[in-house]
């Protein structure tokens, strides 16, 4: 009954906010024209399209605000109206009321207000889809932030998924290309952030992960959490200041250099990909701010780790090598990369998929942010894909999000911007550091810890193997043991010496590069 009751809620705001007259206005057929003046006989609306999605997105909860948020970061995609009223709910989602918040921090911590804090803010400073964050300064003076959770979320985003796995099973059993899509492995992904999302605990863990990943990088900073005073649904944390992000006119007045302020964002984003396989995967701009205190001036602020995406070292090898092809413009080094990793059919033809993906990408090379949209390019590569029945991957669903909030922000801040040119670098020093003689060096590094503890233990391991041998009654097996282990010690001499030879070419190499003879 909660289930037929949920989807009841859907239908009626949508009707109650005519988001099916908004969406029948776009589709330009006679047909659906027909429709859409047909079903709007006696109804009328007031308020303008973008505050009527607004408040229709506001009222469904936290998965539809969340797909708001996205989509006010597309202006190439979504009329201007629009993006200024869903902009407004990147941080600005109705609060609950402040008793409610005040006694949920006293439930969790059993204590009262009062005994926590030496203040505390009853106004929230910020409220969104998941929570709502207030203001306050610990008993030592220090100041802090208290991200308090929305009471009875769980069992809204329950309602909403099963409706989305429903429909995905729909999707699936109606539409080849919904099959390739993976729909329901998708909407399992995207149930397990929003739930991951709901223990406030492992956002507060998050952040300190990101925050010991960052550290060196100087160019992003991420609150500290006060560990004694984090729970399920309340966690505190360092108070940080800055400019939001999207006040593009204070942060110019400031003295902001903005187009490094977009090269820093390009390059935060692909260090957390690429080197630590850990990333922000909610980069709106309601959770990004900019320091403008003298001694971090400048850098990013981040907020609200809900979201984190992971990736594995093969998954960031795949993408690394697919990125890297796409700026060297290499397209059948995409194709075949595709192919072997299994996202199209092993039999499909090299030469076919390079030339559709060289149709698709090659126009958008060597032209500012302000002229590239990757909603874009993604519409035409999937467009593209059908062809080809590329599988969709789930487990990037995070990242192809964030890649388009990075794109969102660039624009923004710096339509000029070159992604390509900016990223390219980056990612060609990672890969060199991935499968070249560095890589080897780390890996040996990484691995001799291991090597020292098992050499000691050789002599004494094979002694106890010998003393087994020589205790049966088949000599035979004795003698093949000792040839074996003969053998064993002859190929354990030539690799050392063969290592030993390939690092003093490596070093005599690099002596002739620096220092050439004089002849």
């Amino acid at each position: 009954m909660r289930y037929f009751a949920r989807l009841f809620v859907i239908v009626w705001t949508i009707l109650r906010f005519g988001l099916d007259d908004l969406a029948l206005s776009g589709l330009r057929r006679r047909r659906f024209q027909l429709l859409r003046r047909t079903i709007s006989l006696g109804r009328s609306w007031q308020q303008p399209r973008g505050v009527r999605l607004r408040l229709a997105l506001e009222h469904l909860g936290p998965i539809f605000v969340k797909f708001g948020q996205v989509l006010s970061t597309r202006r190439d995609l979504v009329p201007e109206d629009i993006v200024l009223e869903l902009s407004k709910l990147q941080d600005d989602v109705p609060p609950f009321p402040a008793a409610e918040s005040r006694a949920l921090v006293e439930k969790a911590f059993g204590k009262s207000v009062e005994q926590l804090f030496g203040s505390f803010d009853a106004e929230p400073v910020a409220s969104a889809s998941i929570a709502q964050v207030h203001f306050a300064t610990l008993k030592d003076g220090r100041e802090v932030a208290v991200k308090v959770l929305r009471p009875g979320m769980l069992d809204t985003i329950d309602d909403d998924m099963a409706l989305l796995r429903t429909l995905a099973g729909w999707i699936e059993r109606l539409s080849a290309d919904g099959r390739r899509l993976k729909p329901r492995e998708v909407v399992a992904e995207f149930d397990t952030y929003l739930h991951d999302e709901l223990d406030l605990v492992r956002e507060a863990a998050n952040a300190a992960q990101l925050r010991r990943n960052m550290a060196g990088l100087d160019l992003i900073m991420v609150p500290e959490m006060h560990w004694d005073m984090c729970s399920t649904e309340v966690i505190v944390m360092e108070r940080m200041k800055g400019v939001p992000i999207s006040q593009l006119d204070r942060l110019k007045a400031a003295g902001i250099d903005i187009p490094k302020l977009a090269r820093d964002g390009v390059t935060i984003f692909f260090t957390q990909v690429f080197r630590d396989g850990f990333f922000h995967a909610d980069m709106h701009p309601g959770n990004i701010q900019v320091s403008l205190d003298p001694a971090t001036f400048g850098r990013y602020v981040a907020l609200d780790f809900g979201i984190i995406g992971t990736l594995t070292e093969v998954d960031k090898e795949y993408l690394a090598q697919n990125f890297i092809a796409f700026f060297q413009r290499d397209y059948k080094r995409v194709a075949e990369l595709h192919i072997a990793s299994g996202w199209v059919p092993a039999d499909t033809r090299v030469d076919e998929l390079e030339g559709a993906v060289r149709a698709v990408c090659e126009p958008h090379f060597d032209r500012p942010l302000k002229d590239i949209s990757l909603g874009q390019v993604l519409m035409r590569l999937f467009q593209t894909s059908r062809r080809f029945n590329v599988e969709i991957q789930p487990q990037l669903v995070l990242l192809q999000k964030t890649l388009l909030n990075v794109e969102g922000l660039g624009r923004q801040l710096d339509p000029e911007l070159d992604l390509w040119a900016t990223a390219k670098p980056f990612l060609e020093r990672w890969m060199n550091e991935q499968v070249g003689w560095r890589a080897l060096i780390n890996q040996v590094k990484k691995e001799a810890p291991r090597y020292a503890q098992l050499f000691p233990e050789l002599p004494r391991l094979l002694h106890d193997a010998l003393k087994r041998q020589a205790a049966a009654p088949d000599s035979r097996a004795l003698e093949a043991l000792l040839r074996e282990q003969h053998r064993t010690n002859r190929l354990l001499q030539a690799l050392l010496y063969g290592a030993v030879g390939f690092t003093l070419g490596l070093l005599a190499t690099q002596v002739w590069m620096r220092w050439p003879p004089l002849i």
